[in-house]
């Protein structure tokens, strides 16, 4: 039936609830300052509301009394937090012995492998209290993940200050497991036999489903696939990760109406008896509780039917929670329930009567509009969450809605009779499999879509200015004159970027052979064949959905190697990716099986994913259609060690036969592992992935061996460990290599002819560069780059524009057999490799390039280009540039020609992509 009246709402305690909330911001995030300040404001707001009347008598005296409460409770605590001993041994970091009781469950802290690090959780953060003050521990995972909130320990470490926007004094970093722990609370053990029961029942589902489940029932993260967890952040879906309101509303609404039959205050009893036990399954950790309160209230308004209260029971409940622990008010996850269930509140029925008036049948429209309504209004929150605008989260939410409750139903009914009858909780838990496997194909098919997310800046400041866009939209929408206007300019902006991103920037380019894939700090590299969909993978970096994105994009549903060319993390590390929804015919390994975690890890996968490991041998070589390898090392028969260098060594190293060019895969071999393959063979090619992610342990003789044309860097953004070297890419770029880098260029496709493209790392658009067709013609930095770096200097370039030459040095030497005049007496090392010219720098097959007396142009012209070749003077030749010690003219009888700084400019090596 459709509502006659419009339906009005009782907003009197709404500014009450803004003002304490904004108190809590300001002192959790500024000072206690500013938190009395921002009290005291909202009271004297109050006081002049109620003197001249500008609203209602109860929303001006609720919002005098509350705003100086606010300020006086908020700033006392926030003041006794700076205050507190705590907070000036940790500014010192002094070393101390703790006593705390824990207030939260252990809580994972994942990270990527590297090297004999094994990637997962090493690490959890625990919130406790002692003495007083709140604390957080960051604590060893293997000792302390199975602790319970409620419980005593005694814990010793280093303090450091707290990150901020929280209450903590401190925060204490600590070492070794904990001492003289005492027991939990009763519920609390009974709580965690549930959750344990919930985990076992679940280990009959696949990995990735089994994973789930937990996470979708309880928020218990920690058995989730990596993959699952980045698909469902890229289509909007991460809320179903945590404990929400949504949750507590599911269960009470599900007891309620399977006892409403009784009467309305025994199901009412019912739900609330729900309620409880479902926050004691969950654990009492604050967003638990937050959520309780918020599920009461969704609870009261959707299924109650009493919309009408539901404003001011969403307002008392920010005011007693914000009250009881000002800490909630910084918690990103409050912020979520709040605007989510304001949104369920006042949109979702607007909507729903709009559907219900066309024709919609009245559950569908319910349906259809609570997760539209949430999704966007808590657009803004997470885009500052996560960084990004998720495009396909409101039709991603909307095709898993129907069975998020049955999957939560039952999860929580397998958890309850898992201590009763294991095989009674493994039969709820098959029942639940198709609508978690449900979930988990929506994530994956919404995060594939083209364009499915955005970047947007995170952050406070990336939330506030988004909720300022939709404001502003929203507000245009509502005048006439306006509306049409705006309309008009999203769809243009949706006709316009949607191509730009999703059609323009053509991925992977037409004829690529060879891929670095961007995996952060580690290696993952595709060597394409004749078939379209079938290429070799080399490595599969530390993260499973950095590789498995990669070869989505690229198309890739066959593989028939995979070759890891050691067992290290930042190597192995998304192996589960690759074998799943993919034909692969065997994994490749080297000879030592080190270390023996990795090997174990690499053994399973295998075996459950059905796929043979080789070990191939020194000279073996893989045919495929279009595609051949040659193993060239390692020749050394394995050692014993585990040591970081000692695994590199015995990387595999491959030569890739590609219609690109020979393409030397290095693994990451280091200075042993190079001297090595110097005595043993040719090693030219066109194509190197530079050894251990351009380490400085890399032999000058072995790159200068290879020769490359382009050179290629796979290494993490903000690395700590300083890859890649400068001095490596001093080598490779003084031998006439292209060096691209995945963390400043994203992914890299190598095509015939010598191109490259690269795909930027926001994915909105691509460049093609060429890379030097003979590197004879050159010696030093690309000219792409110095025109690059002279174009930054808009007055250098118009005063040398003049004194650019194309220096033509063919056969110079035997037309002009005497020698050259000696400059300023600096040796430098011949481009071929290791000749010495006196005062300048020798091009293969050429004559010395000299320097010449430099006016005041071509020193203005020279402080640009000595910054692109790392301090070493260069110029411009018809192919490159001659760079070193002594540059400028050619030998005597060489023909010169002017090229001006516009024509370097227009060089052709760096183009975008139309």
């Amino acid at each position: 039936m459709v509502r006659k009246h419009p339906l009005t709402h009782d907003f009197r305690l709404v500014p009450a609830a803004a003002a304490v909330w904004a108190t809590a911001v300001a002192g959790l995030f500024l000072s206690w300052q500013a938190a009395a300040l921002t009290g005291l404001t909202a009271g004297i707001i109050g006081l002049l509301a109620w003197r001249r009347a500008w609203w209602t008598r109860t929303c001006a005296i609720a919002l005098l009394i509350s705003g100086p409460v606010a300020a006086a409770w908020v700033g006392g605590h926030v003041l006794r937090a700076e205050t507190h001993p705590l907070r000036l041994a940790a500014e010192q970091g002094r070393s101390t012995t703790l006593t705390v009781e824990l207030t939260t469950r252990p809580k994972g802290i994942r990270a990527a492998g590297f090297g004999g690090t094994q990637a997962g959780v090493q690490n959890v953060v625990i919130r406790a209290t002692t003495d007083g003050a709140q604390v957080v521990l960051l604590a060893p995972a293997e000792k302390w993940r199975d602790l319970l909130p409620g419980q005593e320990v005694t814990a010793k470490g280093t303090l450091a200050p707290p990150r901020g926007g929280d209450l903590a004094s401190a925060l204490l970093r600590v070492r070794g497991p904990p001492l003289d722990p005492q027991p939990p609370p009763v519920w609390q053990a009974w709580a965690d036999e549930l959750r344990d029961g919930l985990r076992e029942a679940s280990r009959v589902l696949d990995a990735e489903e089994a994973g789930l489940l937990p996470a979708l029932v309880v928020g218990d993260t920690e058995q989730m696939v990596p993959r699952i967890v980045e698909e469902f952040r890229t289509a909007g879906l991460s809320h179903l990760l945590a404990v929400s309101g949504a949750n507590l509303a599911i269960i009470c609404g599900a007891v309620y109406l399977l006892v409403r039959r009784l009467g309305p205050r025994v199901a009412a009893g019912a739900a609330l008896v729900a309620l409880v036990g479902f926050v004691v399954l969950a654990g009492p950790e604050p967003s638990v509780l937050r959520a309780a309160v918020m599920g009461a209230v969704a609870l009261l308004a959707l299924v109650v039917g009493r919309q009408r209260s539901a404003v001011p029971s969403l307002a008392v409940a920010v005011l007693v929670l914000v009250v009881l622990d000002p800490a909630l008010g910084g918690d990103p996850g409050f912020a979520l329930s709040v605007v989510a269930t304001a949104a369920l509140v006042l949109v979702a029925p607007r909507w729903a009567q709009a559907l219900k008036r066309r024709g919609v049948p009245n559950g569908l429209a319910e349906a259809i509009v609570v997760p539209m309504a949430a999704s966007l209004a808590t657009a803004p929150v997470v885009a500052g969450l996560s960084g990004q605008i998720s495009l396909v989260s409101v039709v991603a939410n909307l095709v898993a809605g129907p069975v998020v409750a049955p999957a939560t139903v039952l999860g929580v009914v397998a958890a309850a009779v898992a201590p009763v009858s294991g095989g009674v909780a493994e039969v709820v838990v098959h029942v639940a499999g198709p609508a978690v496997g449900w979930l988990i194909t929506v994530g994956r098919q919404a995060s594939a879509v083209p364009g499915a997310a955005v970047g947007w800046p995170d952050g406070w400041g990336g939330a506030l200015a988004l909720t300022a866009v939709c404001a502003v939209v929203v507000l245009l929408l509502r005048f006439k004159k306006t509306r049409t206007l705006v309309v008009a300019v999203l769809v243009g902006g949706f006709v316009v970027l949607v191509p730009l991103r999703v059609v323009a920037p053509v991925w992977p380019p037409d004829g690529w052979k060879v891929v670095s894939c961007d995996v952060g700090q580690g290696d993952a590299l595709v060597l394409a064949t004749d078939d379209a969909d079938t290429a070799v993978l080399v490595d599969t970096g530390p993260d499973p959905g950095a590789v498995d994105r990669c070869l989505k994009t690229l198309g890739i549903k066959r593989i028939p190697l995979v070759v890891l060319t050691h067992l290290h993390a930042d190597h192995v590390g998304g192996l589960e990716a690759v074998l799943t929804g993919r034909a692969v015919g065997a994994v490749a390994v080297g000879p030592l099986k080190e270390p023996r975690w990795a090997w174990r890890e690499v053994g399973g996968r295998a075996r459950a994913a059905g796929v043979r490991v080789v070990e191939p041998q020194a000279g073996e070589r893989f045919a495929l259609p279009g595609l051949e390898l040659e193993v060239l090392g390692p020749r050394r028969a394995p050692v014993g060690g585990v040591e970081n260098t000692t695994v590199n060594d015995y990387s595999l190293v491959l030569r890739a036969h590609t219609r690109a060019g020979r393409v030397l895969l290095t693994g990451d071999v280091e200075l042993a592992g190079q001297a090595a393959l110097l005595g043993e063979r040719d090693l030219s090619a066109e194509v190197l992935k530079v050894p251990h992610h351009g380490s400085r342990s890399s032999l000058p003789a072995f790159l200068n061996a290879v020769r490359p044309r382009v050179a290629l860097v796979s290494v993490g953004e903000g690395n700590r460990y300083g890859h890649p070297s400068p001095h490596v890419i001093d080598v490779l770029r003084t031998g006439g290599a292209l060096v691209l880098r995945t963390d400043r260029d994203g992914d890299l496709a190598v095509l015939p002819g010598n191109r490259v493209v690269r795909r930027r790392r926001d994915g909105l658009g691509q460049v093609v560069q060429r890379a030097l067709p003979d590197s004879r013609w050159h010696a030093g930095a690309r000219v792409g780059v110095v025109a690059n770096q002279l174009l930054g200097h808009p007055v250098a370039a118009r005063r040398a524009e003049t004194r650019f030459r194309l220096l033509h040095l063919r056969n110079t030497r035997r037309r002009h057999p005497r020698g050259h005049l000696q400059s300023d007496g600096h040796a430098c090392a011949a481009a071929d490799g290791g000749g010495v010219c006196r005062g300048g720098l020798r091009p293969r097959g050429g004559a010395c390039v000299r320097r010449r007396v430099a006016g005041r142009a071509e020193r203005l012209a020279r402080l640009p280009l000595q910054r692109a070749q790392g301090g070493s003077a260069v110029a411009a030749t018809d192919r490159g540039v001659a760079g070193g010690c002594g540059a400028g003219r050619a030998a005597r009888g060489g023909r010169l020609a002017a090229l001006s700084a516009h024509r370097v400019a227009q060089d052709g090596r760096d183009l975008v992509v139309k």
